[in-house]
């Protein structure tokens, strides 16, 4: 026996020139014993027919301390000559080396080339023969993440945690181990075809269509997780030894047995490969999770992700053949492995191309979840119409269709802060304060006024309502910070009940308010009695006009409050002017007047004060401004304060809230389906409202309750009847002062007029024909955009 002992750590570089040769189709490895020596080397065995001769890419190593580098014609170990290891040619020069992994490449790229790419297809299709079996691999994925995201926790970053804390949830489900232990063999078998086949020397598109044919009767998304388990095993016994062996003896000991080096801990290309066969994976079993009952295969987006699927199946399976190659490979490389570049590119060119494939799936996916959100939508709008028509015992089931959602606490209460069920609205009146996320100061300031009046005495009837705020976003539009916190100002400010987040409406619901309550811009009240029966489409105008007195706020009790009314002063100011509604029962006569225009405001109090002075009347003159009171009203109410020219009120909104009672006396008419023809109030409204639309002055003069004597026109009929007051004023004693006004105005007013009525276009409900309150023909229509920003 020879006892020279042997140059240090040659055999493993004799090995290391085989390994190398991993990425062809292999050529395995057989002992050979050197003529005269006991000891044996690891020489290349023949394999698919390819000559025993091995091309190599990488130098031997240098020998161990202070040997001389080896060449590639080794030396004779023990004094025996050795066969050499460089493949020589038949001329005896050597041959030009070939890199395994560049010829791996480009016979992929040869089978998917455009010519034999239908080919391919074929051959894979040809695998698939599913015999309707049925595997919930949903749990097995679940295990498949943990693996890979424990093994390489930065993948993760912040949401580890999360993550880790919601697969132990999962793995306590029912049926979550007998799912794993069905599927156990089938995983342990995929694991040992692979390394057979590596190690056997078979190419990737082989080992590929193999497992795909031992997979036949499974699912795609079968075939794909099941394959992807077998590698998570394997990975994730590399990452176990690397995690312990520092610590734990047994570990230690494995890996010395194994000499796996810790390459894998700096390999992002494998890392990054393995990302992308799980996001793959991910979009598969969404496709075969897609509810059949809302999207079906003949649908466009589900037609094309469905076709794309074998691909992705074949490149994912493909990859993790790649993967587990590159690992089998590294045993017996503890100190001496390095990751080569063409290693790096071959792993980095499947990672582009599954990733590419993860790409078109999600795109597909997306128009897929599209699709489905779409019916859903129907589906939830259809539901929600039926269910406003259908009679309830409770407003339960309305309730919850409108802002319900799989919180059991959607709402939050407007005093305590907190959030609560909606058990808290069950058998009540609900008044649905709709709007978006900005509902104008003035009109939540008398909205809260109103609301906590009618708590002051509980056991009133007007206390048994409740209220809701349901904000209205569009979906389009990301949420963004800047709304979250302008949502949270608003639901500080409401004392009433309001949703906990706007997502909580669904979108089929902001449909049914936009199409069905007609809601664009402006704020509605909508009323649902405690049975949950929308009794009033918006009870805002009523409640402006009427104010608590108006409750339960219903269609029927709109119209026989309209029934008590008249057009009288009473109405016009209720609840504005304390003060002149005490002039009323001591006989004043009263001016409302209103305009911008300065200079008209000085000519018509005076000529009016000075024709009331002659007259012997008392009157008394109010300046009410504008619609959409701006730096013109304040401006006027400074002048007419400093002038003495007649009262005002020095509180803009005071001015706001006259106007907006104005307009929705126009809306709750309209509402009722009154017209102008037919209703006098409404004659007189749409007077008043196209006097403001104008950029002239106005005026109406009352005395007494009830139906009172009274006298309206425009700016400069108004002025010129005043200016002329000696030419009637010999009929005021006769006929009364307001007749004889009537009398002139008649007198000078001319056939031509042109009357002008502005509506806000954010209003949901307008009527499509106008007629003129002046001479009763039909008004044309005009669009008028405005940007004012004084």
């Amino acid at each position: 026996m020879n006892n020279t002992k042997p140059t240090s750590r040659l055999p493993m570089q004799i090995l290391e020139q085989a390994k190398t040769m991993t990425r062809l189709p292999m050529q395995s490895l057989e002992p050979k014993t050197t003529p005269g020596s006991s000891r044996q080397t690891l020489e290349p065995k023949a394999t698919t027919g390819l000559p025993t001769q091995m091309q190599t890419t990488q130098e031997p190593k240098a020998m161990a301390a202070g040997l001389p580098k080896q060449s590639l014609e080794p030396r004779a170990m023990a004094g025996l000559p050795m066969q050499s290891l460089e493949p020589k040619t038949m001329t005896g020069l050597p041959m030009q080396r070939v890199d395994p992994m560049l010829q791996l490449m480009r016979s992929d790229r040869h089978l998917f080339s455009s010519s034999d790419g239908s080919m391919m297809m074929r051959q894979i299709q040809a695998t698939h023969v599913p015999d309707g079996r049925e595997v919930d691999v949903r749990p097995l994925l679940h295990v498949i993440e943990d693996i890979v995201q424990r093994s390489t926790p930065n993948v993760l970053g912040a949401n580890a945690h999360s993550h880790f804390d919601a697969f132990e949830d999962k793995t306590h489900q029912d049926g979550f181990t007998g799912i794993l232990e069905a599927v156990a063999y089938t995983i342990h078998k995929i694991s040992c075809e692979i390394s057979s086949k590596c190690l056997d020397g078979a190419d990737a598109h082989t080992t590929t269509l193999s497992l795909l044919n031992m997979l036949s009767s499974f699912s795609w998304d079968a075939k794909v997780v099941l394959t992807l388990a077998a590698f998570a095993v394997n990975y994730g016994d590399f990452w176990l030894l690397v995690q312990l062996y520092p610590t734990n003896h047994l570990a230690k000991s494995i890996m010395l047995l194994k000499q796996l080096p810790d390459v894998l801990e700096h390999n992002e290309s494998l890392r990054s490969l393995v990302k992308a066969m799980l996001d793959v994976t991910k979009c598969i079993v969404e496709l075969s999770e897609l509810p059949a009952h809302y999207i079906t295969p003949d649908v466009s987006a589900m037609s094309v992700a469905t076709a794309q699927v074998p691909t992705a199946a074949y490149w994912t399976i493909k990859s993790v053949v790649a993967c587990m190659s590159q690992m089998i490979s590294l045993i017996g490389f503890r100190h001496e492995y390095t990751t080569s570049t063409n290693e790096a590119w071959e792993l980095s060119s499947l990672t582009h191309k599954v990733n590419s494939i993860h790409d078109l799936l999600m795109k597909q996916l997306a128009l897929c979840y599209q699709y489905i959100e779409e019916k859903r939508h129907v589906e939830a709008y259809q539901t929600l119409v039926r269910l406003f028509e259908t009679l309830h015992i409770d407003n339960i089931k309305i309730l919850k269709a409108l802002f319900y959602t799989k919180d059991d606490l959607p709402l939050v209460d407007g005093f305590t802060k907190r959030r609560v069920s909606i058990d808290v609205l069950r058998r009540k009146s609900v008044l649905l304060l709709i709007s978006d996320l900005s509902i104008p100061q003035e009109e939540l300031s008398i909205l809260e006024q109103l609301y906590r009046e009618s708590r002051n005495i509980p056991s009133r009837p007007e206390s048994q309502y409740e209220v809701v705020w349901l904000p209205v976003v569009d979906r389009v539009n990301p949420w963004t910070e800047a709304m979250q916190q302008q949502f949270d100002s608003m639901q500080l400010q409401m004392p009433w009940h309001t949703v906990y987040q706007p997502s909580a409406i669904d979108p089929a619901v902001i449909r049914y308010i936009k199409e069905v309550w007609h809601f664009v811009k402006m704020p509605l009240l909508v009323v649902l009695d405690p049975q949950g029966r929308v009794v009033c489409p918006n009870a805002l105008p009523m409640m402006w006009i009427w104010g608590i007195a108006a409750f339960p706020f219903t269609s029927a009790r709109e119209e026989a409050l309209w029934k008590e009314e008249t057009w009288r002063l009473e109405l016009l100011v209720n609840g504005i002017d304390g003060t002149l509604l005490t002039w009323i029962p001591e006989g004043k006569f009263i001016c409302l007047y209103g305009g911008e225009d300065i200079g008209w405001i000085r000519k018509f109090t005076t000529m009016a004060r000075a024709a009331a002075r002659i007259a012997g009347v008392p009157l008394e003159m109010v300046y009410v401004g504008k619609s959409n009171p701006r730096e013109r009203v304040r401006r006027a109410n400074e002048i007419i304060a400093a002038e003495k020219l007649s009262h005002y009120w020095p509180d803009l909104t005071s001015i706001w809230f006259f106007w907006v009672r104005l307009e929705s006396m126009m809306y709750s008419k309209m509402q009722l389906g009154k017209t102008v023809e037919k209703d006098p109030i409404m004659q007189e409204i749409m007077r008043m409202l196209g006097y403001d639309s104008t950029n002239q002055g106005w005026a109406i003069i009352a005395r007494g309750s009830g139906i009172p004597e009274l006298a309206r026109g425009n700016g400069e009929m108004m002025l010129t009847s005043f200016t002329q007051f000696d030419e009637w004023k010999e009929h005021v004693e006769p006929k009364g002062f307001i007749p004889a006004l009537n009398d002139h105005l008649q007198h000078i007013q001319t056939p031509h007029h042109c009357t002008h009525l502005k509506l806000p276009g954010n209003v949901g409900r307008i009527m499509d024909t106008i007629v003129c309150a002046e001479c009763g023909r039909l008004m044309e229509k005009f669009f008028m955009y405005e940007c004012c920003n004084e």
